[in-house]
């Protein structure tokens, strides 16, 4: 009967250690959530900067041809405008407006989504 007594106790023992160990994987978990959740909410910051990024270098570069004389073949009023820069493959679902008024206009980037690095926008006067 002393041999019985024995075998408990050591069961006993490694029960303790199975639940030290469930409670410090319970620790461990709470611990890591929140900095899971600053990764994921770090990715979508960079994911938007980046395409805010593409869009002021294509919005930048079509002002320069635009401001270089061919603002003249557009009407006047807002009118969508395909750009001609490779990098604007690389950028969400959105598009590109041109508004004319007079002599001045307005190039702007609009994503179709919120978080995807917001609307870009240049104007220039042409006098």
């Amino acid at each position: 009967m002393v041999a019985l007594g024995f075998k408990c106790q050591r069961f006993q023992k490694y029960g303790f250690v199975t639940a030290e160990l469930i409670v410090a994987m319970g620790i461990l978990v709470l611990a890591m959530l929140p900095v899971s959740y600053g990764f994921l909410q770090e990715r979508r910051l960079s994911r938007a900067y980046y395409f805010r990024a593409i869009a002021m270098e294509v919005v930048d570069g079509e002002m320069e041809v635009l401001l270089a004389g061919e603002w003249r073949q557009f009407s006047e009023g807002p009118q969508t405008y395909a750009v001609r820069a490779e990098a604007a493959r690389n950028l969400p679902l959105g598009k590109f407006v041109l508004t004319r008024r007079g002599e001045r206009i307005r190039l702007e980037w609009l994503p179709q989504k919120p978080n995807q690095g917001g609307r870009v926008t240049r104007e220039a006067d042409m006098k």
